[in-house]
């Protein structure tokens, strides 16, 4: 939900009253996870999506019935519900939807914390079960601050919907060069914070790079402290010169991050491997390292360069193959 905090905000400041549809479960091959939102202004005007459009008019009339009411309740659609299939849920899902009359402040403050935060929510009695194995509460909360993804949590006492609020994955980008300036973008619409590091001032600006949260001006090494590596970053090494290559890779190569991929053909990876096994690093991290840097998608442009990095980015972070889906 922290994406639309902006529409809300507007609509607060307008005076415009809203409910929200929030996906708590999915069978099959649901389009969104479960904590996909769906803002319904008393205007008729939306944000946000929880199914890719299948079900959202129907959505629409439920916050409208719970805006009226002032109850939550669930409601589930699939193939073999009539009202299902005149909304066009017909991808082969089951989905079940919290519908609620307002978004509580506990969700507010949730979402623009400044850390990983989760919310729960008890579903109301006659809310339809799942096929979920029982789990106790704090085990649910556990692991969806885990994970990074909300879950339902069947306990004795009843269901509940772990909602989890993580903070947006990071993606840093030594090498404010033309493949970065499309990265940085695709990085940006998919989430990421995105920062862009350089030692070259006139590449490093915000004209070449108004979608990066954050752009830096320095040495990798020397901005070490600021940048913080961790293992939750993905981090994206282009520039071609190893006195600004190999600091970063070394500082991203030590932290664990989860993904660390560097520009450069088949010989100049082997050459780059081998000055990072003479500086020091173990067997272990130096084969952490991707390169040559992307997905094979056979494009050469920046852009196409571009895509194939940050789909390879996006496989890491949810354990994915890159592949065809047919192969999965």
């Amino acid at each position: 939900m922290r994406e639309l905090l902006p529409v809300l905000d507007a609509w607060r400041a307008e005076g415009i009253g809203f409910g929200r549809a929030v996906l708590i479960r999915a069978f099959g091959s649901a389009p969104r996870p479960p904590g996909a939102t769906l803002l319904v202004a008393d205007d008729g005007r939306l944000a946000g999506s929880v199914s890719g459009g299948c079900v959202e008019g129907a959505c629409v009339e439920e916050v409208g019935r719970a805006r009226r009411n002032g109850r939550s309740h669930v409601v589930r659609f699939g193939i073999s519900d009539e009202t299902a299939w005149s909304v066009g849920l017909a991808c082969g899902s089951t989905i079940d939807v919290l519908i609620e009359p307002a978004v509580r402040d506990e969700l507010l403050e949730a979402a623009r914390a400044a850390e990983d935060r989760a919310v729960v929510t008890t579903l109301p009695a006659e809310s339809p079960a799942g096929d979920e194995t029982p789990i106790a509460l704090d085990d649910a909360v556990r692991l969806a601050m885990d994970e990074g993804r909300s879950r339902i949590a069947a306990t004795p006492d009843g269901q509940h919907f772990v909602e989890a609020f993580p903070m947006p994955p990071r993606l840093v980008v030594f090498g404010a060069v033309d493949i970065a300036q499309p990265l940085a973008g695709f990085g940006r619409r998919l989430g990421y914070t995105v920062w862009v590091v350089d030692a070259r001032p006139a590449f490093a600006t915000r004209e070449r790079f108004p979608d990066a949260d954050e752009l830096l001006v320095g040495w990798p090494d020397e901005l070490a402290a600021r940048i913080a590596l961790g293992p939750m970053d993905a981090v994206a090494v282009l520039t071609h010169d190893p006195k600004l290559d190999d600091p970063a890779l070394v500082e991203a190569l030590r932290a664990g991050c989860r993904y660390v991929g560097a520009i450069g053909s088949r010989r100049t990876q082997a050459a780059r491997r081998q000055r990072l096994r003479d500086g020091g690093l173990s067997e272990a991290q130096v084969a952490a390292l991707r390169g040559p840097i992307g997905l094979d998608l056979g494009g050469r442009e920046p852009a196409e360069v571009a895509l194939a990095i940050i789909a390879e980015v996006v496989a890491a972070r949810y354990g994915a193959t890159g592949g065809p889906m047919p192969r999965r």
